[in-house]
């Protein structure tokens, strides 16, 4: 049966496909013509193991501040602030006016909630329902929901760009992100990360081969991708690598030479 959905999935697949990217061109196309805004191009990056053993924390935590639907967006953030290895796993103690990693990793999570939470609020309060705004100002702080708010209420990477120039006074620093290559050669304002919606929205967006597998009802993604992955690289479906037949080898004319070693004299 399963093999039933994946095939009928397959088969409608590029049919999707191709609405999905005929509505992307035209929101892509706006986009260019208003010159206001940025995609990076690069979607659906998994969140590591690092940052999803923090889950339950953070779901704690989300809950406590009434953001519980916002969990994927404070792991995708972890992801970026610290891949989920630091102490201050949210990098949150510079929003109590502490130094830098001032916070144990529960402290973090904790403090990274309620200030989220607060971001959201004060979007709110301003008349603003645009995610990115409060995704952004984690970076830059609770100023940029009122820069927002004064010049469209909803964020661009214009805006980012102008409120880093801003605060900066012009000064630029090496920034090799792939996205930030992508799109002025690798620099950023040295005021906070004007790049930092597209660094956190690269782990929110769910890659195809999910889609199709949720789509399908299946129960693993391995039942839908082309080639299986597994941690030592190995195919589940031929076994490969494994050693060749000598039969194969034979008939296709080959000889397999041992390396013999050499000694230098």
């Amino acid at each position: 049966m399963k093999l039933k959905h994946i095939a009928l999935i397959g088969s409608l697949f590029p049919i999707l496909f191709s609405i999905v990217l005929f509505f992307g061109v035209l929101i892509s196309a706006d986009s260019d013509d208003e010159n206001s805004n940025f995609s990076s191009g690069i979607t659906g990056m998994n969140l590591s193991a690092e940052v999803l053993k923090h889950q339950p924390m953070v779901e704690k935590y989300a809950r406590e501040n009434g953001i519980s639907e916002y969990v994927n967006v404070l792991l995708a953030i972890i992801q970026v602030e610290s891949g989920g290895t630091a102490e201050d796993v949210m990098q949150s103690s510079e929003s109590l006016g502490l130094p830098p990693n001032s916070l144990d990793t529960e402290s973090s999570i904790k403090q990274g909630c309620k200030y989220f939470a607060s971001l959201l609020s004060s979007c709110k309060n301003q008349g603003i329902d645009d995610l990115n705004v409060a995704i952004q100002s984690y970076n830059y702080g609770g100023g940029y929901v009122g820069y927002v708010a004064g010049k469209g209420k909803k964020h661009t990477f214009n805006l980012a760009e102008s409120f880093a120039r801003e605060k900066s006074g012009g000064k630029k620093v090496t920034y090799t992100n792939p996205i930030a290559v992508a799109k002025n050669g690798g620099w950023r304002y040295g005021y906070g990360n004007m790049f930092y919606v597209e660094v956190v929205n690269q782990y929110l967006a769910v890659p195809h081969d999910r889609v199709v597998m949720l789509m399908g009802g299946c129960d693993s993604i391995r039942e839908v991708i082309a080639f299986p992955k597994v941690k030592d690289a190995s195919c589940l479906m031929t076994e490969a690598p494994t050693p060749v037949d000598p039969k194969q080898l034979e008939e296709l004319g080959i000889e397999v030479c041992e390396e013999t070693e050499t000694t230098e004299e």
